[in-house]
């Protein structure tokens, strides 16, 4: 399963980069709209396997932990979780503007691309996903409702974390109470990182 994902993320980055350098980038951003209309079905499917951000941030973030740059803090100032919608709202006023008034196209997927693998250097992919990456919040809002996802057995979770240390998002949570995982399915990725750990196979794509 993981080689298949790993496959389907290049494919679509390939893709971007193709679309990218033949000025055909309104396509990558009519995809991501569908993606929307996606996710009340299917959850955050774009951000885990479509997106190229989340494709360069996982090898970031590998290289990150090798070279020992990565904390487990993140920046105070990201704490209220309005900066992302502050990043979309800037991001498409800036292209907007410098449409009407430049008559130039700003590479705006570009330069977030090359922040969020300089935000992934320092900082888990967390950060970047759930506080600072512009695509998040829609995704957010439409993943809620998806009608499927990750989903955890509780009869078979035996709480061993070990689906919380590889969630890129962090929306996987062995709660206190009863040592059983569950997951938060407006900002699970889809990626399939817990599925593949779980030594119980409590972790299932369903309803």
């Amino acid at each position: 399963m993981k080689y298949i994902i790993t496959t389907i993320r290049i494919l679509f980055f390939a893709l971007f980069i193709f679309l990218l350098f033949n000025g055909k980038i309104m396509l990558w951003l009519a995809l991501y709209a569908v993606s929307l209309l996606v996710a009340l079905l299917f959850g955050r499917v774009y951000c885990g396997y479509v997106c190229p951000m989340n494709t360069l941030m996982i090898p970031t973030e590998a290289l990150s932990k090798k070279l020992k740059l990565q904390t487990d803090k993140s920046p105070k100032w990201l704490g209220s979780g309005k900066f992302a919608w502050f990043a979309l709202v800037g991001s498409v006023a800036i292209m907007l503007l410098a449409q009407k008034l430049l008559h130039k196209n700003i590479p705006i997927l570009l330069i977030w691309l090359a922040v969020s693998v300089l935000i992934t250097l320092r900082y888990k992919p967390a950060v970047f996903h759930n506080l600072i990456c512009p695509f998040g919040p829609l995704q957010k809002v439409f993943g809620r409702f998806a009608k499927f996802s990750e989903k955890v057995n509780k009869e078979n979770c035996i709480g061993c974390k070990l689906c919380e240390k590889v969630c890129p998002s962090e929306a996987i949570e062995v709660k206190s109470t009863d040592k059983k995982a569950e997951i938060k399915t407006s900002i699970c990725l889809q990626c399939t990182n817990c599925q593949q750990v779980c030594p119980k196979d409590a972790i299932h794509y369903s309803k």
